[in-house]
């Protein structure tokens, strides 16, 4: 069973998206801020809050680790409903019956 994403990471993917997307100066509460510059995922320039280089990395891991559980569940679903149905997936080796042992 693939363990779900922690809460806090969808929270903090959710965070570093609005910082990501915004064209204004992104209102991001004063803790929540110096939690991400300490954490070296943003910096203020300006007045103006942006994703560091660690920050765009993290952002675009979480969504990778979003997709890949989203698919990851997909593909347990339909094996769970109708096992001898489901094709392998390109790449994927069939099931093979292992030789009995005499």
């Amino acid at each position: 069973m693939i363990d779900p994403i922690p809460l806090e990471d969808l929270a903090l993917l959710d965070v570093l998206q609005q910082i990501s997307e915004a064209r204004d100066p992104t209102p991001v509460e004063t803790e929540m801020t110096r939690r991400l510059r300490e954490g070296a995922l943003v910096e203020e320039a300006e007045g103006d809050v942006r994703l560091t280089h660690a920050g765009i990395a993290l952002c675009k891991s979480l969504q990778l680790r979003v997709a890949a559980d989203k698919l990851a569940n997909e593909i347990i679903e339909k094996r769970g409903s109708a096992p001898d149905a489901v094709r392998p997936l390109p790449g994927e080796q069939p099931l093979v019956e292992p030789p009995a042992m005499p």
